[in-house]
């Protein structure tokens, strides 16, 4: 089994005033989520950490400054995956190269491949590469949802080791009651990990634990140690902060709340590249009153 931890977080990319990565903020960043929020793993250039608007050179040189600056403190996952199974492959090997522990994939978008499609994309970048893969499934944004079959199919080939569920709690029990030794089922949303643990998840990948991390470790123990009412009751309390940073209280595109929270805390200017737009001055009135 290749154990990546409970608790991963889906980090921001810090941004300076020249719309650059803000280097110094983003070591500041690591050390934060480590000691502090007590994360066992940070994903870098994922969802949270706008991969869209990256530029590949941009992103190589995140993965390799997470990977110097953490040390060997945490695992340091690369987000490698697109719509593109000949660039995924591309970005997977040369992340290689800077030494991450592990890639996350996401479903492809758009193209909306039929699930032979995706079996055979994941399977032709896991062929590329030796390094362990958590799959990503999130049909809110990707349109295309991968199937708790086609998961499970994919899940006997031995360097994919997991998966990023978002899309029911139905599909996180059927994965997990079904899947091979070792394969690992992360919830992808902050609101479901206590259920999705409930029903057999290892963890979270989160974006909450940027402010609340810390907590939701906490609440990950207690359930694990069959304090089942203590960890009801911290996800009670935490539920405000799932909801609230997504919602805020009309939608609000990830990563914009969790951008400002931590822009307020010294790392980075919370701003996002178009087509994103920073929270509105209701909206930052808000998340300071949530946090």
């Amino acid at each position: 089994m290749v154990d990546f931890g409970r608790l991963m977080t889906a980090m921001i990319t810090p941004f300076n005033n020249q719309d650059e990565i803000d280097w110094e903020a983003t070591g500041r960043l690591i050390d934060y989520l480590i000691d502090e929020q007590k994360s066992d793993a940070l994903i870098i250039c994922g969802t949270t950490g706008e991969s869209p608007t990256l530029s590949d050179e941009e992103k190589l040189e995140m993965f390799d400054f997470a990977v110097k600056h953490a040390a060997g403190r945490c695992k340091i996952i690369a987000g490698t995956g697109s719509n593109n199974t000949k660039h995924s492959i591309h970005l997977t090997r040369e992340a290689a190269k800077r030494g991450v522990d592990g890639i996350l994939l996401v479903v492809p978008y758009y193209n909306k491949p039929s699930q032979a499609g995706m079996y055979a994309h994941f399977k032709a970048i896991a062929e590329a590469t030796e390094l362990p893969i958590i799959l990503y499934n999130v049909p809110g944004r990707t349109v295309s949802s991968l199937s708790a079959a086609t998961t499970l199919q994919l899940a006997e080939i031995s360097n994919i080791v997991g998966t990023k569920e978002c899309a029911s709690i139905e599909q996180v029990t059927q994965i997990a009651g079904h899947a091979p030794e070792g394969f690992c089922v992360y919830s992808g949303e902050d609101a479901t990990c206590f259920a999705a643990i409930a029903v057999g998840a290892h963890g979270v990948i989160s974006v909450a634990s940027h402010v609340v991390g810390a907590k939701m470790a906490e609440m990950i123990q207690a359930h694990l140690h069959g304090d089942y009412q203590q960890a009801a009751h911290i996800n009670q309390q935490l539920l405000p902060v799932f909801q609230g940073l997504f919602a805020c209280p009309d939608p609000l595109p990830n990563p914009a709340a969790v951008k400002y929270a931590m822009s307020r805390k010294g790392y980075g200017n919370g701003n996002l590249r178009l087509p994103l737009l920073a929270p509105t001055a209701a909206e930052r009135e808000f998340i300071d009153a949530l946090l």
